[in-house]
């Protein structure tokens, strides 16, 4: 009520003048209009605006709304009818409804009409408005002139549903498709699609509970290795547990593909603001977060930003850039799996219209080369939204509500043009072993370089639930990869993916021999630190073990002291990891207080990597969250 009280308050303060020379009857009509168009009535809305029109054919003040509403409904050939009938038959019509007209004939996707328009009532007062909309015509001109590929094909109802879908997303092995679905029209949830054995997909069903809640979830990103799942919650509570919040980006993990995913996880301060953050996406090695944020620093709007997993925590997000971003909107980014080809969505680029896809390609480490349009039909007058690619590069999945009301997104899949489509990729995957007990290694490392520069391209870890691993790498190059683990002698291999492959995946198991039979190293456990759950201080008798276990050794010159950290397996990997290098380097600096060398202190966080207890009990966890100190001669 209280809504619609201040909306015909504000109608009457700024169309008295319009309804004051109107003749009785349209203006009640005109008035009855936006009373519909308030409580979202919209075809009684529209019927009055129409009466309104025909109780005054000459005032242009309802043929502008009519317009209007059909524009933002994206009835646009209904808007060039209504702009059309408007410049005809109102006092100066040809002149006051000119820019709507041309605009709307640009979105009905009719260029040419639209640049006579334009070319007859460019003036100099105005001239960079009509210059902007020539620009506009100019480039859905030459984008429908130039199609590189069909027209895109609705996932249809097994997928797609009357309610809006958006936010695609798949792993590597392209069996499941992730997206976010609008239930009832009001609460954002994920669902997963099975693929079928025809190539199409299974009905979508809801993820349910741990990952959907009764707040907002929404712009899921899964892993190629399908482990891990970030997205955005809103309505996030704050710390008081009272008042409401914005949107963060929260992740959740699984040990196995088959398994049940853990309780979701909010990213830190580092990523999360008080400002909006949302749509992640992960790079293939797993170090880069790509996400979308309105925080201070960017060029307006919401911007791409990128934070990099490095010495074990997430560093301050650096924003994309100027070729990325604009003064506008970019959203929802794909980082594919060849680590060079960003996939985004931006009102703010040269377009068809509303939201279109760009991909931008990577200039170096830092910076991205100039975006470009997907183009036509991929891209259209209507709202494209939210994209992902097929891990072997050959189909686009994105959203799009061309075919239904404005905002009601449904699935397509697409052909990418040639030269949008992302580096050939193979995969490598397998199991990490011990090739004596043949149990499985969980947090192996696993460094991948260019086999002839010698240059580090990726850093992995075996998976913490089954020992597996999956790397994406591009074709048509040799590459070295060297594997350790602690305990365990390292391993190295060459692998070569010839451009001409066919195969997708390379499957190698790494099986490493325990570091046993070398030479023998004194290793002696000086002390070993317990943490409770979260905890990265030292407590005053913490640091007296310390002291006590060090203090026999300062005045022996060639002693090595190595600090281990590790933690229980509850929580994530990612945070599991940054948790152990935090509690390892407090300890460390203790040592080095005491006198020992910092050159002669190695300070090491193995996350879950070497389980002491059973983790199904609160005692087990604490045994296994500890710091080793230990003694090397």
């Amino acid at each position: 009520m209280r809504l619609l009280v201040l909306f015909f308050t504000f109608c009457l303060l700024t169309c008295q003048q319009a309804l004051a020379q109107m003749p009785k009857k349209a203006s009640k009509a005109y008035l009855k209009a936006f009373h519909y168009k308030a409580k979202h009535r919209d075809t009684k809305a529209f019927k009055k605006m129409s009466k309104s029109i025909a109780k005054n054919p000459d005032g242009p003040e309802a043929y502008s709304e009519m317009g209007r509403w059909y524009f933002e409904e994206h009835e646009f050939n209904k808007a060039v009818e209504t702009f059309k009938t408007a410049s005809l038959k109102c006092p100066n019509g040809a002149w006051r409804f000119a820019k709507p007209l041309a605009k709307s004939y640009i979105y009905a996707g009719r260029p040419d009409i639209a640049l006579q328009l334009i070319n007859n009532y460019t003036t100099l007062k105005d001239s960079a408005e009509w210059n902007k909309l020539r620009r506009h015509a100019n480039f859905v001109k030459y984008s429908m002139s130039r199609i590189q590929v069909n027209q895109p094909v609705n996932l249809g109802n097994r997928v797609n549903s009357a309610a809006p879908e958006l936010f695609p997303s798949m792993a590597a092995d392209t069996q499941e498709l992730y997206f976010t679905r609008r239930v009832n029209n009001m609460d954002d949830e994920m669902f997963k699609a099975d693929a079928d054995t025809c190539g199409g997909w299974l009905a979508a069903e809801n993820m349910g509970d741990p990952m959907n809640s009764p707040d907002q979830e929404n712009s899921l990103f899964i892993s190629a290795d399908g482990h891990y799942l970030f997205f955005t919650r809103c309505e996030n509570r704050r710390d008081d547990n009272w008042g409401e919040g914005g949107c963060d980006l929260f992740m959740a993990y699984r040990v196995a593909s088959d398994s049940e995913w853990t309780i979701a996880q909010p990213f830190g301060s580092t990523i999360n603001s008080a400002g909006y953050e949302g749509m992640p996406t992960l790079s293939p090695d797993n170090r880069e977060l790509f996400f979308v944020s309105d925080r201070e620093g960017g060029f307006g709007g919401y911007d791409i930003w990128v934070s990099k997993f490095e010495d074990g925590l997430w560093q301050m997000p650096v924003n994309a850039g100027p070729n990325v971003n604009t003064t506008g909107n970019e959203t929802a980014p794909y980082i594919n799996p060849d680590n060079k080809s960003l996939y985004f969505t931006s009102d703010g680029w040269p377009g068809m219209g509303g939201s279109d896809l760009f991909m931008s390609r990577r200039a170096d480490d830092s910076t991205w080369g100039p975006s470009e349009n997907l183009g036509y039909p991929i891209n259209t007058a209507y709202d494209e939204k939210s994209s992902c690619i097929k891990l072997d590069g050959s189909k686009l999945y994105f959203a799009s509500d061309r075919n239904g009301p404005a905002g009601n997104y449904d699935l397509y899949e697409s052909d990418l043009p040639g030269n949008m489509k992302p580096s050939g990729i193979n995969y490598l995957k397998g199991y990490v072993y011990d090739s004596i007990t043949r149990e499985r290694l969980n947090y192996a490392t696993l460094h991948i370089s260019d086999a002839q520069s010698g240059k580090l391209l990726y850093k992995f870890h075996s998976n913490r639930g089954d020992g597996s691993y999956l790397i994406p790498l591009e074709k048509g190059k040799t590459y070295a990869l060297h594997t350790e683990r602690m305990e365990h002698t390292a391993v190295d291999d060459t692998f070569e993916f010839k451009s001409d492959s066919k195969a997708l995946t390379l499957v190698h198991n790494v099986c490493m021999l325990p570091a046993g039979y070398l030479a023998p190293i004194s290793d002696t456990l000086l002390a070993t630190l317990h943490f409770d759950v979260n905890i990265v201080e030292l407590g005053k008798s913490d640091k007296e073990i310390v002291r006590d276990a060090i203090t026999p050794w300062l005045d022996q010159k060639a002693v090595v002291v190595m600090v281990n950290a590790y933690t229980d397996n509850t929580g994530t990997p990612m945070i599991n990891e940054t948790l152990s290098f935090k509690r390892a380097n407090i300890a460390a600096k203790q040592v080095i207080a005491l006198g020992i060398p910092e050159l002669n202190v190695i300070a090491k966080g193995w996350g879950e990597a070497k389980m002491i207890a059973p983790n199904d009990t609160e005692e087990g966890q604490r045994k296994n969250r500890r710091v080793e100190i230990i003694l090397r001669r």
